[in-house]
């Protein structure tokens, strides 16, 4: 943190409202952030409900679905160190407006599309290259920037958004798209990216400074660090950092066991659980209502998570979060997919569903200061490489195998691997990465 800081003017506007009231401004960016990820979530998981409607009406085969989705996911992870440096350059509400345009322009480009590359274009390129700008980083950034006291619980709020959005959307995305048709339901998305674009324009602030505050839990404003001179030198910031962060085991540790996060959760069970239930018999309403019952269990899980890691050692955290989703992922082929089979695992799956993102924060931000988006862009770039493989690979799996289950017993047994790397890390700090310009 820099150590210059400022007396604190007369919060202004809204924010001085607030603070008569005892409520401080970041609340309202939080909530701001919440609701925009929550939207961009529902935007990357609605192609999960989409695959049987698009083989149906343009006869593509699910490899080839899953390949547009395996470039969407490795988008949205690549994007997240490179959206940090636009935050950072840029700020963060012109970012989140860029991109909720950009989403949209991808669900209305679909409304037209006949050719499979049309479908890797928009749901693969425009949308992977829009949500990745919104991603868990906006999360980071935010909580980093506006929260001293409560940054964990705030991580796991807005972490929550995402696999909420992900998950509680689905349900009525399928309903919408069986009784009106796909293209009706990304109506409904285009609805929710407007309200939350609504809430970015007037709402969203970049840093407490701009509103008179100092973070929640300071005393004293925390003056922003300066911008890179120029464009050249902003988009060099995240290679930069990841160049300093590879010299620490800690990044590659996270960095393997994030990719391993990946794999189990947005690559293989959002993506490809609808269409697993089909498999066994189960109408896709009924398996987006089981993604629902996950959703909400996360929701619960991962604020608690965010609890846990103000008070608890994440590496600890993180092993029971990937052994307990690991060993959830190993019972699924063993339920029958019946109702009280995938109920059981709908709990334990969920609770734990992305747990794991608020101890990855922390032990980020703990050992990488001032650079920690950037950092954290890298480490979600490596979640969204094994959602991707994940993605791919299942679909791999269904059309040469013609079955799923391979790819949950692999994706169940790396996540038996990722907890124990998790406690391999060491209790003190690592060396720190050299401290933003």
């Amino acid at each position: 943190m820099p150590t210059d800081t400022l007396e604190p003017p007369a919060p202004t506007g809204l924010a001085a409202a607030l603070a008569r009231r005892g409520i401080h401004y970041g609340w309202v960016v939080a909530a701001v952030t919440f609701l925009t990820m929550l939207v961009t979530a529902g935007a990357v998981g609605a192609p999960g409900v989409l695959i049987g409607p698009l083989q149906k009406e343009f006869g593509w085969a699910t490899s080839e679905i899953s390949s547009a989705l395996a470039i969407r996911l490795a988008l949205f992870g690549l994007m997240g160190p490179f959206a940090a440096a636009f935050m950072n350059r840029f700020g963060v509400r012109p970012v989140a407006s860029v991109a909720l345009t950009l989403i949209a322009l991808s669900v209305l480009g679909s409304f037209a599309m006949t050719q499979l590359w049309h479908l890797m274009l928009l749901w693969g390129v425009v949308l992977g290259l829009g949500t990745g700008m919104t991603a868990m980083v906006l999360g980071a950034t935010v909580a980093t920037r506006w929260f001293t006291h409560r940054r964990g619980l705030v991580v796991g709020l807005l972490t929550a958004s995402t696999a909420t959005g992900q998950l509680v959307f689905l349900p009525l995305l399928a309903e919408l798209t069986d009784r009106v048709g796909w293209r009706y339901a990304m109506v409904f998305v285009l609805a929710m990216i407007a309200v939350a674009a609504i809430g970015v324009l007037l709402l969203m602030r970049d840093r407490p400074a701009d509103v008179g505050l100092a973070p929640y839990g300071e005393t004293r404003i925390v003056p922003a660090p300066a911008t890179p001179a120029s464009l050249l030198t902003m988009l060099a910031s995240p290679i930069v950092a990841l160049r300093e962060a590879s010299t620490s085991r800690t990044f590659w540790v996270l960095f393997g066991t994030f990719f391993v996060c990946g794999a189990s959760t947005n690559g293989l069970v959002q993506t490809h659980f609808i269409s697993l239930c089909g498999d066994y018999g189960m109408a896709a309403v009924t398996a987006a209502g089981v993604l629902a019952v996950i959703g909400i269990f996360d929701f619960a899980g991962t604020v608690g998570s965010g609890w846990l890691s103000d008070r608890y050692d994440s590496r600890w955290l993180l092993f029971w979060y990937y052994g307990l989703r690991g060993l959830s992922l190993l019972y699924l082929p063993f339920t029958d997919f019946s109702f009280y089979g995938l109920s059981l695992f709908a709990v334990f799956y969920g609770l734990d569903w992305v747990a794991t993102v608020p101890p990855t924060v922390k032990l980020a931000a703990d050992r990488f200061g001032e650079k920690t988006n950037l950092v954290f862009g890298w480490v979600f770039a490596g979640h969204q490489l094994g959602a991707a493989f994940a993605a791919y690979g299942a679909g791999f799996s269904r059309t040469v195998y013609e079955s799923y289950l391979p790819a949950f017993f692999i994706a169940g047994g790396l996540c038996l691997f990722a907890a124990a790397f998790a406690v391999t890390l060491r209790a003190k700090v690592d060396l720190p990465v050299a401290k933003a310009a």
